[in-house]
């Protein structure tokens, strides 16, 4: 079995369209990936270095929260709450070959405010994908990873309009 192009996986990302028996239907959340200043902190170019079935299950976990939409989305492992120092963020875990972890970390955006929209640049809710990170099975992220994790979410949030990609524009 020959793997996904990075163009095919990138079309596969938007989970905010699906089709359910013939009608297209829209998620009431999108999905948006955080473009940040350092390529090497890029969600998209994270999931196109995946292995190509945890991408796949990645790109699908996002796809069911945004259906969800995430305030009823039940995790079931996939979809985590960050406590602590993460308070506000989230992890979509996946585990690949050899029992290895990838992690990609997420905020939530729910503004009903039009005028707020309007200065973020965002259709409405979203899931905001900031980045991905891996690690191997038993050890933990450490206390620098996660404040880059945070750091990452603070440039985010202070950037107007939001900086994010679609997959189309990624390719």
């Amino acid at each position: 079995m020959c793997p996904a192009s990075a163009a095919e996986r990138g079309r596969r990302r938007n989970p905010r369209a699906s089709l359910e028996s013939g009608a297209l239907t829209i998620a009431a959340w999108a999905v948006v990936y955080y473009d940040p200043l350092d390529p090497a902190d890029s969600p998209v170019a994270f999931l196109d270095n995946c292995p190509a079935k945890v991408d796949a299950g990645m790109t699908a976990v996002l796809g069911a929260i945004a259906a969800a939409p995430p305030p009823q989305f039940s995790g079931g492992g996939y979809w985590e709450a960050m406590h602590g120092k993460m308070t506000g963020y989230f992890e979509v875990r996946k585990q690949g070959p050899n029992r290895e972890q990838f992690r990609l970390f997420c905020i939530l955006e729910n503004s009903q405010d039009k005028a707020e929209l309007e200065k973020t640049g965002l259709p409405g809710p979203v899931i905001a994908v900031l980045t991905g990170m891996r690690k191997p099975f038993g050890t933990v992220f450490s206390d620098a990873d996660y404040q880059h994790v945070r750091e990452l979410g603070e440039s985010y949030r202070n950037t107007f309009p939001r900086r994010i990609v679609t997959p189309t524009d990624s390719q």
